[in-house]
């Protein structure tokens, strides 16, 4: 189980600008529905947008604290 608001700081430390959303699907902490907004993701196809997501929640993920992510990734307007 992980904290909401340890997912968007995780993901903020790794995207500085980020916008992020981060909602528990389940109540139990590892069902998350995750909205990131960030100029990092200028020029990358969604594949590598969400790579970076992956990679700023390595840990959470490779220790399945996090079971399922749902993302969405975009650029600011």
């Amino acid at each position: 189980m992980v904290q909401p608001d340890a997912v968007g700081a995780a993901i903020r430390r790794a995207l500085p600008d980020a916008q992020v959303s981060v909602e528990d699907l389940t109540g139990g902490g590892d069902h998350l529905q995750v909205s990131v907004v960030s100029s990092a993701f200028n020029g990358l196809n969604r594949i590598r947008q969400h790579q970076l997501v992956y990679k700023a929640l390595k840990d959470e993920l490779e220790s399945e604290a996090i079971h399922a992510l749902a993302l969405n990734t975009s650029t600011p307007a």
